[in-house]
């Protein structure tokens, strides 16, 4: 076995649907076909959103397609907690290397006051933050605290960070301009996804990062908090996105073609199989394992740009 460390990662707030179900195959496809393995972490930082009646679905839909993990959810392994829900005293020791850099700061700015500020926004459409409580005073932060607890953000420099993405290609962003300073923590404690998902990699040993396009802008703040903590960052791919044959983004909250609605009309095969066809791994909706797709699996057959489903395929 190579040492190729994939990982499945998702947020258990409602049923699988068919963009989730592509990061899976295409994060199962490429560590497989390197001889690798695969981690199941999750993402419940949120606990309320993600009862664990959904993450114990979510590994039963997993186990029903055919894509099966090596260590991780409840099966557990060397490499736990598996549930970020269980990690805050882990995400507590990184968030104190970097308050002890002198690079965290409070920030009690309400979400509501930043969009309508007119900062400019990043490629996933979040606010580029304008630094209004960067330089705050010890009494102007005394002050603001009797009347709202802060969340932390982390300074950034005006650097520009570059990386060769195994499915998108060179990527470049400015981590002032593009990302600005951002959250590691919310005000009522909770870490934030940046933080958690660095440390999590980091400490379960993955070496590549297969997850949607969406989250490619995460890219560059992610690599620089690897730098601050001295972790070594693992590769990264971000596959285009699903599109329902309207145009619109898959949503779990309208139920876009949920695993639910899927289950009762596929097999897993068949549902792999029209996957792997949108995906380029395939020149047909043909019925396909997922082990039967490891041997050809390859980065360059995957489209670059958001792919629409077609009419009827599902």
């Amino acid at each position: 076995m190579s040492g190729t460390v994939g990982r499945f990662a998702p947020s258990p707030s409602g049923r699988l649907h068919l963009g989730n179900l592509a990061c899976s195959l295409l994060a199962w496809l490429s560590a497989k076909h390197q001889g690798g393995k695969i981690v199941l972490r999750i993402e419940d930082l949120d606990a309320e959103r993600c009862p664990r009646k959904y993450a114990d679905q979510l590994e039963e839909d997993l186990s029903w397609l055919g894509l099966v993990w090596d260590e991780g959810g409840s099966h557990g392994g060397p490499h736990g907690p598996y549930y970020q829900s269980e990690c805050a005293p882990v995400y507590e020791e990184a968030y104190a290397k970097l308050a002890a850099q002198g690079l965290v700061y409070p920030c009690f700015c309400s979400r509501s006051q930043l969009h309508a500020a007119s900062a400019p926004h990043t490629s996933d459409g979040n606010v580029i933050y304008p630094g209004t409580c960067r330089d705050l005073t010890p009494e102007e932060i005394a002050e603001k605290r009797k009347h709202k607890a802060p969340a932390y953000r982390v300074r950034v420099p005006d650097e520009n960070v570059r990386f060769v993405d195994g499915c998108m290609g060179p990527h470049t962003e400015n981590l002032l301009r593009d990302c600005g300073d951002f959250y590691l923590r919310r005000a009522d404690g909770v870490f934030a996804y940046q933080l958690a998902v660095v440390v999590d990699d980091a400490r379960m040993g993955v070496t590549e990062v297969v997850r949607g396009a969406d989250l490619l802008s995460s890219t560059a703040r992610q690599l620089y908090l690897y730098r601050l903590l001295g972790l070594k960052a693992p590769r990264f791919a971000h596959c285009p996105l699903l599109l329902a044959p309207d145009g619109r983004r898959l949503s779990k909250r309208d139920g876009d073609q949920s695993l639910e609605n899927l289950r009762a009309k596929y097999t897993a095969e068949e549902i792999v199989g029209r996957l792997a066809y949108v995906y380029g791994l395939q020149p047909e909706p043909a019925p396909r394992t997922p082990e039967s797709l490891i041997t050809d699996f390859s980065w360059e057959n995957v489209p670059k740009e958001d792919i629409c489903l077609p009419e009827n395929l599902f």
